[in-house]
């Protein structure tokens, strides 16, 4: 979604860094880094955890679930996980309870 991207930018331009050098640690191209805050690729929750770790911040800083920031095939892979275990009579954590 275009304001995960938007807001990358914003928060990596308030830090001082360059996308070269958010690239570099992230071990992808300046041009896919560029993408990402272009939002021409879907933020991965991958993606999320990298950036945000650089920018040393919460995931939830750059894209809430609410904005639906392609965290979509992670909470219905989750929510497939969940689902089995009650299923199939698996203890579930008492987090997830």
């Amino acid at each position: 979604m275009k304001i995960c991207g938007q807001t990358i930018r914003k928060i990596r331009r308030d830090r001082d860094l360059t996308q070269e050098y958010m690239a570099f640690e992230m071990g992808i191209s300046q041009k896919a880094y560029s993408d990402i805050e272009n939002s021409k690729v879907k933020i991965n929750l991958e993606i999320l955890t990298k950036v945000s770790d650089l920018l040393d911040i919460k995931p939830s800083d750059i894209c809430s679930i609410s904005h639906k920031c392609s965290t979509n095939d992670y909470e219905d892979k989750y929510n497939e996980l969940v689902e089995y275990m009650k299923q199939n009579n698996i203890a579930l954590p008492l987090d997830l309870q």
